[in-house]
């Protein structure tokens, strides 16, 4: 079989997915495949993908037929959490041909060869235990910034989540290898590194594993990110995706108030704002931790940008528990919510429970902090007006106008401006609030720092 000479990717869910999907792209290219966007024709179309909800689900079942109808006769590889979770399912879909399990994808290249002509997928997809060991990984090329893989797999054991039952248990980089893969990427002329995992927090998992023990705990996320704020490089910010409550130690929040290249700005999960709720979705903390991280940010980083993440409709809410959140998320000190519709799903313990919330009161409550959120992340950006940022400079759809990012994240806007200014930092000043949600901005033509 001679070997196809385009290939294009498609990733469905999270940062890790990003950086995975870059990874394995270039190892097309260095084997001398041209790739292409997803929109485009190409011999092999690779979609990774996320199973956090069935919306998750459904949308992998899009790409593919999406990248059947661009191109009949292509090859259809689909990879990442649902390819584990259900391989024999995606082999079943109609254009598949071939599902690759958590410890073969990296290997992708060595099975796109055997792809036959039976008209069902080949599955080839091991036991989540196989995932046993770290593969380094980082985006580049697909956005402004850069997301960079250090930890991967989870031993927490939440009612909810089948990540564990994709991807594995707990384990990291080394800080060396970290610190290597952000010389390289220094090299292609990013600027702002975003680190990534399914635990974040829980770096320092190795992977040996001497008989009868654990892997030894190499190090922790605080080692790590003191190590990279120390590191020589032209990477001007390095952002933490998601770290949970728990593992968001005082130590952590305060060495990023001082950092050099930490921006001020965290990702939190909180799932539900009822104590009662926590436990039936056995997260790892109650509502007085999480809300002593956050007055610990608000003190060491007043101006910090806190994000949220909140799962409606788990079986057993009540109005009572989602007025308990509502009311929790009010008074809090955060700045924009990632509001979740729970999605039952299956090999979980919640997927057994009872009292189960109908889907349009799920969709109600969603929509109602999702409303909540955006009045707090107006409140958050209007508190920016008039101050002096530096934003990293990105591109934008519309024309005529850039986007980007504050170092604590607010969305910015700046228009009549020249292309060139793409992927470079500038000073710039918060104008207005804009009818698109953004902050417009001008270009502060000094020189000097704020």
């Amino acid at each position: 079989m001679s070997t196809p000479q385009t290939a294009a990717f498609q990733t469905l869910g999270c940062k890790l997915n990003f950086s995975e999907t870059s990874s394995i792209r270039r190892m097309f290219e260095k084997q001398g495949y041209a790739t292409v966007d997803f929109d485009n024709q190409a011999d092999i179309y690779v979609i990774n993908t996320c199973s956090v909800t069935d919306f998750a689900d459904r949308k992998c079942r899009y790409a593919v037929r999406q990248a059947k109808k661009i191109n009949p006769d292509a090859k259809i590889v689909v990879i990442g959490c649902y390819a584990q979770l259900k391989p024999q399912e995606i082999a079943n879909i109609e254009g598949v041909d071939l599902v690759l399990g958590a410890s073969q994808k990296f290997n992708i290249l060595q099975y796109i060869d055997q792809i036959g002509s039976s008209g069902t997928g080949m599955v080839m997809a091991g036991e989540v235990e196989e995932a046993n060991s770290f593969v380094e990984a980082f985006s580049f090329g697909d956005r402004t910034r850069s997301f960079l893989k250090v930890q991967d797999g989870c031993n927490y054991n939440c009612s909810f989540c089948t990540i564990p039952l994709a991807r594995g248990k707990s384990r990291s980089d080394t800080i060396e290898n970290v610190l290597k893969n952000i010389n390289e990427i220094s090299k292609k002329g990013v600027k702002e590194v975003v680190l990534t995992g399914v635990n974040l927090g829980d770096f320092g998992n190795g992977t040996e594993v001497i008989e009868g023990t654990k892997p030894k705990k190499e190090a922790l996320f605080i080692d790590l990110i003191k190590a990279i704020d120390e590191s020589q490089n032209d990477i001007e910010r390095f952002r933490i995706s998601s770290i949970e409550p728990n593992l968001l130690t005082k130590e952590i929040i305060s060495f990023v108030a001082h950092s050099k290249k930490f921006v001020p700005h965290f990702h939190i999960p909180l799932q539900s704002g009822s104590d009662e709720m926590l436990k039936k979705m056995r997260r790892r903390y109650l509502r007085d931790l999480y809300s002593e991280r956050v007055e610990w940010i608000r003190k060491e980083m007043p101006e910090c940008c806190i994000g949220v993440d909140v799962i409606v409709g788990f079986p057993g809410e009540t109005d009572e528990h989602f007025k308990e959140t509502c009311d929790f998320l009010i008074d809090l000190d955060v700045n924009y919510f990632h509001v979740f519709t729970y999605s039952e799903r299956e090999n979980t313990l919640a997927a057994e429970m009872n009292d189960i919330v109908p889907m349009d009161i799920r969709r109600k409550r969603n929509e109602i902090l999702r409303n909540i959120s955006a009045s707090k992340k107006r409140l958050f950006y209007e508190k920016g007006i008039g101050k002096r940022e530096r934003v990293l400079v990105e591109r934008s759809k519309k024309t005529n106008q850039l986007t980007g990012f504050t170092r604590n994240y607010i969305k910015i806007s700046i228009k009549g401006v020249d292309s060139s200014l793409v992927n470079t930092v500038r000073d710039v000043r918060l104008i207005s609030f804009g009818q698109d949600g953004l902050v417009e901005a001008e270009l502060v033509t000094s020189e000097a720092h704020a």
